[in-house]
């Protein structure tokens, strides 16, 4: 584990070609409010699932923007596979999924949903059927196509916003509260999808028993820059630093003994 004084410093992203994701130095600031990223620095190599935890307004959503290029840093560096992140720029390489799918979900049809954004890259209809059948087959929604979203249940629509994602076929995917409203049997499929996926993830949830059975890596955010950065067995497992940032210990790591009773 690595604490924000030693944090290892970011390598030039033309040396290191397995980079997906460099961030410098990463400054953001509302209008008329604190500052939300204050100097965060971030390496996500490619191929990894790295968890972000942290307390309600650590930054983590605000850095997930940033990097989708929806907001604008006031200082910093970011770059995606080497190249500039440009605000408001599309960058197919790179997805976001929502946390309430419903933001993702507004066509007439489960189809319609996934296929619109390989469409809206320019693609022929016969590749943007495939992606299509892919991503409805790998989230295991396929029977749902003809189906309109909002009659679909929290865990299906979560499923389904995935597919339209998987379909841009993306190199990163980002997730936002993936689990977040969703039931014990619609968690376990989320989980072993995730646990199967081959793109890269970053994934921000406050459900760290997920983060446990899903990622190699975690960073612990706080008050806008990185705070500890390592195994998450290790990170999560340390009760004085989880406590210290309005975190719990995960009811896994916490050691427990059998209970033996007289007859």
């Amino acid at each position: 584990m690595t604490s924000q004084s030693n944090l290892p410093t970011i390598q030039q992203s033309s040396a290191v070609s397995d980079v997906a994701i460099a961030v410098r130095d990463l400054h953001v600031r509302y209008p008329d409010s604190p500052p939300v990223l204050q100097g965060l620095t971030l390496e996500i190599r490619e191929g990894e699932r790295v968890g972000t935890i942290g307390p309600n307004g650590a930054g983590k959503t605000t850095l997930f923007l940033s990097l989708c290029g929806v907001i604008e840093p006031n200082r910093g560096e970011i770059e995606l596979f080497g190249q500039p992140v440009e605000p408001g720029a599309f960058r197919p390489e790179l997805g976001l999924v929502f946390q309430n799918p419903s933001d993702q979900l507004f066509c007439a049809t489960v189809w319609d949903d996934v296929a619109f954004g390989a469409q809206n890259m320019g693609l022929s209809a016969g590749e943007v059927e495939q992606r299509v059948l892919r991503a409805l087959e790998v989230t295991g929604v396929t029977e749902l196509a003809q189906r309109p979203p909002h009659h679909l249940s929290g865990g299906q629509k979560r499923m389904v916003a995935i597919a339209g994602i998987i379909a841009m076929q993306p190199r990163v995917v980002i997730y936002d509260e993936p689990s977040a409203n969703l039931d014990l049997r619609a968690r376990r499929r989320l989980i072993d999808f995730l646990q199967q996926s081959a793109e890269t993830m970053v994934i921000s949830s406050h459900d760290l028993e997920l983060l446990l059975e899903v990622c190699d890596r975690v960073v612990l955010i706080d008050q806008g820059h990185v705070v500890a950065d390592g195994s998450p067995r290790e990170i999560m497992a340390d009760q004085a630093l989880m406590e210290a940032h309005g975190l719990e210990k995960p009811h896994s790591l916490i050691p427990h003994r059998d209970q033996h009773h007289s007859s």
